[in-house]
């Protein structure tokens, strides 16, 4: 199907009003991305290019840039959540699960979601099997803490034409691909819908420090820029917002203040509540029946 076969155009100013309870107008939820990079391919991502061009292999500087992120910059940021007392959501590669096992212990421990981020770090388009490779994602998940993902978020937001199908087949209930909307919404499948619950490309470290080259500071001011608007915007129908982040890009040592300001800014409001996907998905069912 294509985008607007799976689900139609809603202006958001039309809908009947969303509420949370207990008085809260806005929903913030943060995810951390972890990932395991294969030292027998291409690195996804880079910082800094070989003197003389190409694409190395083994390519050891990137490979550690990113490994810094899972033996240092995650554990940060684990005890600035800690401090503020926020569960947040750890999409994390299958093949992560076991590699970074301390990660994955940490996260279920403090009751943490899991979402689905693909079993290995690369383009869903290039996954031989894609079916297969939900499939071996979700087992592992499963396996390690008990209970099946409930969401999805495909490595670098990658879908295939049928990602969603293939997904609700898997047995997942959201999916946060589709960054189209301050909502949730419904995606139509070829069995039975899906919701797509509100993800982000630019209050996303990824697109701020690495592709738009911005300074750490960047981080900060946007998430507040936007969370402002957002906020505002709430006034009449609730509205999601989320924080992404990866170890290796805001939990090192010279960006992660801004991380933390951010969400001390945010977690100030009394009438904001920090949510996992899962509560979210749960909340916005309810509000639709």
């Amino acid at each position: 199907m294509k985008p607007l076969e799976r689900l139609s155009y809603s202006p958001i100013a039309d809908r009947a009003p969303l509420r949370l309870p207990g008085g809260a107008r806005m929903v913030v939820w943060t995810i951390v991305n972890v990932e395991e990079w294969d030292i027998d391919q291409t690195m996804p991502r880079t910082v800094l290019t070989p003197p003389a061009g190409g694409s190395p292999m083994p390519d050891i500087p990137n490979w550690a840039w990113h490994e810094y992120g899972n033996r240092v910059g995650f554990w940060r940021m684990l005890e600035v959540l800690d401090s503020l007392g926020i569960k947040a959501v750890l999409a994390i590669n299958g093949t992560a699960v076991k590699a970074y096992e301390p990660i994955s212990r940490a996260a279920l421990e403090r009751g943490w979601e899991f979402m689905g981020h693909g079993y290995t770090q690369q383009n869903m388009q290039k996954v031989a099997n894609e079916a297969e490779d939900i499939a071996k994602t979700t087992e592992v998940i499963r396996a390690f803490t008990g209970k099946r993902p409930r969401g999805w978020l495909g490595p670098g937001l990658t879908e295939t034409w049928d990602t969603p199908d293939l997904l609700v087949e898997a047995g997942y209930e959201y999916v946060c691909d589709w960054v189209l909307d301050d909502q949730p919404v419904v995606l139509k499948t070829r069995t039975r819908p899906i919701v797509n619950i509100p993800y982000t490309q630019e209050c996303n470290d990824v697109a701020m420090m690495l592709i738009q080259h911005h300074p750490a500071l960047e981080y900060q001011r946007r998430a507040l820029d936007q969370f402002e608007q957002i906020y505002a915007d709430s006034a009449r129908s609730a509205r999601v917002m989320a924080l992404v982040v990866h170890p290796y890009i805001m939990g090192a040592p010279h960006r992660l203040k801004y991380y933390r300001r951010a969400l001390e800014e945010i977690r100030a409001h009394k009438d904001v509540v920090f949510w996992t996907g899962e509560q979210i998905l749960d909340w916005y069912l309810g509000e639709r029946r």
